[in-house]
């Protein structure tokens, strides 16, 4: 049972979707990235449909939710005919051969076009979005302030989490599991030590000047 409080601020993050339907929009979208950052492992992408409205206790952004209820919140998710999603996932190759920005907008139009449903309208975080989504909405901190952004983010966050915890048991000396791919000591530490591995990205300092 959600607390008056939980409520309240959900029903704050459901603003933008709430205006437009106001406006006559049906199927509104939100789109996320988790990975840009990293030195290691994929940009991931997903994009979500709420089609009603939806309580999930503790939704936010990705970034402000433990493992453990980011994981929880991920599996309610599945298990909901009323949220409609895709992912989309670009290797770190890809990642080398376009750059960052380009491998994100590339995994942000994949997540779109493969959606079940076309949304009539999308809410995209951040300050770029994909030249081929015409009807949208970027908003800076959107995964704070948009419910199905918020959404999208837990989606794609988790989905590459898993996938460099896959990563982990193959490459186990570089410890993906634990900091997933980030530039932490730890992981600065392994590159140094052993190499970058197929799944470092090559375009990235430190690594770049290691294989220069």
């Amino acid at each position: 049972m959600l607390s008056e409080k939980e409520k309240s601020r959900l029903e704050s993050m459901y603003v933008y979707e709430r205006k437009l339907k106001e406006k006559g929009y049906k199927y509104i979208a939100g789109i996320d990235e988790a990975g840009r950052g990293p030195l290691a492992g994929p940009v991931v992408a997903a994009c979500c449909i709420i089609r009603d409205d939806f309580f999930i206790e503790g939704v936010n952004d990705s970034k402000k939710l433990t493992p453990l209820k980011r994981k929880k919140i991920y599996n309610e998710v599945l298990k909901q005919p009323s949220i409609i999603y895709s992912v989309s996932i670009v290797d770190a190759e890809t990642i080398d051969e376009i750059n960052i920005l380009q491998a994100t907008l590339l995994a942000m139009k994949q997540s779109f076009f493969n959606m079940s449903v076309r949304p009539d309208h999308t809410l995209i975080d951040g300050i770029h979005k994909p030249k081929e989504i015409e009807d949208a909405t970027l908003l800076v901190k959107g995964d704070s302030l948009s419910i199905s952004i918020a959404l999208a983010s837990i989606i794609a966050k988790q989905t590459r989490d898993d996938i460099m915890e896959k990563y982990h048991q193959k490459y186990p000396e570089y410890s993906f599991a634990k900091h997933k791919g980030y530039g932490t000591k730890q992981h600065r530490d392994s590159i140094f030590r052993y190499g970058p591995c197929c799944i470092h990205r090559k375009s990235f300092e430190p690594i770049k000047s290691l294989i220069g």
